[in-house]
């Protein structure tokens, strides 16, 4: 739930890469954790407003996707208009800083809750992606896998009337698309007809054990913690906030609006992520 009492105050983007420089200076080794806030500016939208409250309806359930044969029919109709957003999608500037910063060590490891893939893009090479990748799809009933984009052309040829279709999109390919979705014919496992997912962590499913003992691994060995670009209302990112206050760790946040870890957090900058950080890297210096 969002906290109570009063917004943040904005900072300008000066002021606060003037904050951030001092704190990477001060912690050379970090571990860095993205939210949907530093893939905005590549035209993918975020869940959440400034408040931490939903800007759309929630993601899909892992286990309704599972159990309702209607949902998963909703869900691939309604991505026909959503994955093309995110597949398009490239890295913005802020991406490319954060690549900069590991290029001149100071980020040591870098985990997303996006599954856009766009730091990849970016360069930045040791990457988690805690909440999996939107661009490949698994069964879960014998493991097959193949690229999200053969899926999508298997349910566009499928299903030809629904391409007809518009609607905003979601940060996870899905889309606001609202029509009769019950003639829809889903794709299924073309090994064993099972149900097919995007390789991604759905909400009330688990992250898988390795991604968070790497992050968790290489927290404790870090410098401090950097937030940009998440909200952290979500557990899974939240939890490195709270390892990170229990061992001592400083942590800073770069993000508009509040976060679920306020009152953790040393440095709390409530500031535009790209051009805070492009005025970052200018303070601090040649590589």
């Amino acid at each position: 739930m969002p906290r109570s009492g009063p917004e943040p105050v904005p900072a300008s983007p000066e002021e606060a890469a003037t904050g951030l420089a001092e704190f990477i200076r001060n912690h050379p080794r970090l571990m860095v954790l993205t939210g949907a806030g530093i893939s905005t500016d590549s035209g993918i939208p975020d869940y959440r407003d400034a408040a931490g409250a939903w800007k759309r309806r929630q993601p899909v359930q892992h286990q309704a996707f599972l159990a309702d044969e209607g949902l998963r029919q909703r869900y691939w109709g309604r991505s026909l208009v959503g994955w093309p957003v995110i597949r398009n999608a490239t890295p913005n500037p802020a991406h490319g800083y954060l690549a900069e910063l590991e290029g001149r060590g100071h980020v040591g490891l870098l985990v997303t809750q996006n599954v856009d893939r766009l730091h990849q893009k970016a360069g930045s090479r040791a990457v988690v992606d805690l909440h999996g990748r939107a661009d490949e799809v698994v069964c879960l009933e014998c493991g097959y896998r193949c690229e999200r984009d053969q899926v999508h052309d298997w349910c566009a040829q499928l299903n030809p009337d629904f391409l007809r279709f518009s609607a905003d999109v979601a940060p996870d390919g899905d889309a606001d698309l609202e029509v009769d979705f019950s003639g829809f014919r889903i794709a299924d496992c073309p090994d064993c007809s099972g149900i097919l997912k995007p390789d991604v962590v759905f909400f009330g499913d688990f992250v898988p054990r390795e991604r968070v003992s790497r992050a968790m691994d290489y927290l404790r060995s870090a410098d401090a913690l950097l937030v940009v670009g998440s909200s952290l209302m979500v557990y899974s990112g939240l939890r490195f906030c709270r390892y990170g206050r229990d061992w001592g760790k400083p942590m800073a946040a770069l993000n508009l609006g509040r976060t679920r870890a306020d009152d953790m957090l040393d440095l709390r900058l409530n500031a535009r992520i790209t051009e805070t950080l492009e005025r970052c890297l200018r303070q601090l210096g040649p590589a």
